[in-house]
C-alpha cells in the first residue's frame, strides 16, 4: 500500500438513530468519522452490537443515513444506484443459489452488472482458479463446504471489479483451516491493488491482515490507527497472568507499588483468580515475591505480548466477547 494513497472512502459524522415508539430511540452509530486509503485492508473491529455492521449497512446503501456523509470514490452513498456499481459486498450468511453451478453463480452476477458475455467467461474462469475452485467451476453449490462457498462468494463479489469490497463477518463460523485459508486470498487479492474493508470480531484476524484498524463500540469510534500502534497504547506494554486461588486485598496494593507496574485487572473464574499486570518481563520476580508476602498460593504464572484483546480491554474495561 502506497504511503501517501488517497482515500476511497470518506466518512463525515455518520450518524444512525433507530426509533422503537414514540419514548424510545436508539443510536448504533453515532456521528462516526474516519476514512480508508485506496489499496488498503482496514478493519472495524468490535463486539456484536458495536455498531459495525450498522455503519457497513449504511456504506453499502442498505441502511438508510440519519445524518452525515459519507463518499464512495467521490460518491455520495445517498447515491444508491451509483454507489452499488462501484462496491461487493459479501456476508457472513451463504446466498449463493444453490440451484446454480459455481460458475453459473459467477456468470448470472456479472451478467447483472452488465459485463460483457466474452469478459464474464474470462473473469469466472479466472477467479474460480484465484480463489482454489478450478475443477468445482460446475458443481453446484449446495455440495459446497462453508469454506468453500464463502471464497466462491468472494470471487462473484470480483467479478464486476468493484473499487471497494466489504467483507462483513466473512469468516464467521469457518474452521481454523478455512479461516487461514481465506485470510491467504483476501491478501493475495489485496496486493493485486484490491481495497478491502472488514468487520470482524476475532482480534487475531484484524491483527493478521489490517493495514489499519478502527475500534468501534456503542456507535462510537475508541480508537484508530495500524495494529501495532494501537497496542502501544496499552500501559506498561506486555501482559503477566497470575493464576492464584484468591486475591488478599493488600496483593492489589503491594503490586501497585512495584516500579514500572501498569494497569491491573482481575477475571474471576470457577476456581481460580486470574491477576493480569500490565509490566515487562523483568517484573515477574517482583511480582512473586509479593504474593509470597501475603502467603497465597501461586497457580501459575504466564508472560503474554499485548494483543489487540487487551487494547479493547485497556478502552472499554471489558473483554471484546462479554
Amino acid at each position: 500500500m502506497a504511503e501517501q494513497a488517497e482515500a476511497i472512502i470518506d466518512i463525515e459524522g455518520l450518524k444512525k438513530t433507530y426509533t422503537l415508539d414514540s419514548h424510545r430511540r436508539v443510536e448504533a452509530v453515532k456521528g462516526i468519522k474516519f476514512s480508508v486509503k485506496t489499496g488498503e485492508i482496514f478493519g472495524l473491529l468490535g463486539p456484536n452490537g458495536a455498531g459495525k455492521t450498522t455503519t457497513i449497512g449504511m456504506l453499502t446503501t442498505r441502511v438508510k443515513v440519519t445524518a452525515g456523509d459519507a463518499f464512495i470514490a467521490g460518491i455520495n452513498i445517498r447515491d444508491e444506484v451509483a454507489v452499488k456499481r462501484l462496491i461487493a459486498v459479501v456476508p457472513q450468511q451463504n446466498n449463493l443459489d444453490r440451484s446454480l453451478t459455481a460458475r453459473e453463480n459467477l456468470i448470472f452476477h456479472a451478467k447483472y452488472f452488465g459485463v460483457p458475455k466474452r469478459v464474464r467467461e474470462k473473469k469466472a474462469e479466472e477467479l474460480l482458479e484465484m480463489m482454489g475452485l478450478k475443477g468445482r467451476q460446475d458443481d453446484y453449490v449446495r455440495a459446497f463446504s462453508g469454506g468453500m462457498a464463502q471464497r466462491l462468494m468472494i470471487a462473484r463479489a470480483l467479478m464486476h471489479e468493484p473499487k471497494v469490497l466489504f467483507l462483513d463477518e466473512a469468516t464467521t463460523g469457518l474452521d481454523p483451516q478455512s479461516r487461514r485459508l481465506l485470510w491467504d486470498k483476501v491478501r493475495e487479492l489485496n496486493k493485486g491493488g484490491q481495497t478491502i474493508l472488514l468487520t470482524t470480531h476475532y482480534m487475531d484476524e484484524a491483527d493478521e491482515l489490517c493495514h489499519r484498524i478502527a475500534i468501534i463500540d456503542h456507535g462510537e469510534v475508541l480508537a484508530l490507527d495500524t495494529p501495532h500502534n494501537l497496542k502501544r497504547m496499552v500501559p506498561g506494554g506486555n501482559r503477566i497472568d497470575l493464576e492464584l486461588p484468591e486475591v488478599p486485598d493488600r496483593l492489589v496494593d503491594i503490586l501497585r507499588g512495584i516500579d514500572r507496574t501498569g494497569e491491573i485487572s482481575r477475571r474471576d473464574e470457577e476456581d481460580r483468580i486470574i491477576l493480569s499486570v500490565h509490566g515487562g518481563q523483568g517484573l515477574i520476580p517482583g511480582i512473586i515475591k509479593a504474593v509470597q508476602e501475603t502467603n497465597t498460593d501461586i497457580l501459575g504464572v504466564q508472560l503474554h505480548h499485548v494483543t489487540l484483546e487487551d487494547l479493547f480491554i485497556h478502552l472499554t474495561g471489558r473483554r471484546l466477547r462479554d
